[in-house]
């Protein structure tokens, strides 16, 4: 990886994760996650917490060689960010969203695509890398595809973090500089492929970063490195 002294977006990127971290630092002055978030120098979110699983299994003549799904794959509509103002709903479909998937039905390409749809318009908050780390990468993705393996997920609770409700209640206004919340999910991902249809499924947890301005749907601002309970 290129240092980001040669990097010529490595600057920004750390600018736009320094904004982000002072938003919500402002109400999760008792968060040390958000700490981590802030001071991270582009370790990515922990395994249990993020990434997807990627179970083995027999191979399949599921997609093309290329690694593309074939013409008979399943019909599998992407993610589409719901039209809410509810912080804790937004970030229940966001996780749900992250952890599902279906290598037989789009590439991971069209994913991230889907997926960058949920991030905030606001760029100096947006953190895209947060949530690329969450998919599957373009070689893994490639050998998943080839067992047709997909992950659904099934979303038991949502809740704002203890730290951050303590901190808003002792200074309620501190929300209004961005409007980010940070929101814990917890619930199960499922993952099945191609002659193993029952897989297997572990519980999850993780904790995002929303933003939702009083005029606007709320938006994925990304994905925290540590679990806030």
């Amino acid at each position: 990886m290129a240092s980001r002294s040669s990097n010529p977006g490595g600057a920004s990127l750390v600018r736009r994760r320094a904004l982000l971290g002072t938003a919500v630092l402002v109400v999760l002055v008792a968060l040390a996650g958000l700490a981590a978030y802030l001071t991270r120098d582009g370790r990515g979110p922990t395994e249990s917490a993020a990434r997807p699983s990627s179970l083995a299994a027999p191979s399949s003549s599921a997609v093309s060689p290329s690694g593309s799904p074939s013409p008979n794959a399943h019909s599998v509509a992407l993610p589409v960010p719901p039209n809410t103002q509810d912080p804790v709903m937004f970030g229940k479909a966001a996780v749900e969203a992250l952890w599902s998937y279906d290598t037989r039905a789009y590439s991971q390409a069209e994913l991230l695509s889907a997926l960058h749809g949920w991030l905030t318009t606001e760029a100096e908050y947006a953190d895209s890398a947060s949530v690329d780390k969450v998919v599957p990468s373009p070689v893994l993705w490639k050998e998943m595809a080839a067992n047709g393996q997909f992950a659904t997920a099934k979303v038991n609770e949502g809740h704002f973090p203890n730290a951050f409700t303590q901190a808003l209640q002792a200074n309620p206004g501190a929300i209004t500089q961005a409007y980010i919340y940070a929101v814990t999910v917890s619930g199960k991902q499922s993952i099945a492929w191609k002659g193993s249809p029952a897989g297997g499924a572990e519980s999850r947890v993780a904790t995002l970063a929303v933003q939702c301005r009083p005029d606007q749907p709320c938006a994925l601002v990304g994905v925290l490195p540590s679990v806030a309970p």
